[in-house]
């Protein structure tokens, strides 16, 4: 059974940075997305960052330049690297995982999430 598990976030002062880390287990797709979303109070819920199992990566147009996903497959683990920080990016961030690849053209068909971790900018 596939898990995610986030971690890294917290609160933080407008144009600061923060980190996000999702460990993943059970996970032994070869072709796969991956991605971060948030939520935050009141709204619905979006989508940040996702990448493929060949690296390609896209970013929503409101984190372009600021946000940077990454994947280190040795240690199962996908990244968000968040700098420039905005009040505006306060969100629970999920990460989630889909094992077909294709789904990195958008943003829907996620079938694997995480808890999420609360990123509070002040």
């Amino acid at each position: 059974q596939v898990q995610l598990v986030e971690s890294g976030g917290g609160s933080v002062q407008a144009g600061g940075s923060l980190r996000l880390s999702c460990a993943a287990s059970g996970y032994t797709y070869s072709s796969y997305c991956m991605g971060w979303f948030r939520q935050a109070p009141g709204k619905e819920r979006e989508g940040v960052a996702v990448i493929d199992s060949d690296g390609l990566a896209k970013y929503a147009d409101s984190v372009k330049g600021r946000f940077t996903i990454s994947q280190d497959n040795a240690k199962n683990t996908l990244y968000l690297q968040m700098n420039s920080l905005k009040p505006e990016d306060t969100a629970m961030y999920y990460c989630a995982a889909a094992a077909v690849r294709r789904l990195c053209q958008g943003w829907t068909g996620f079938g694997v999430w995480g808890q999420g971790t609360q990123v509070t900018v002040s």
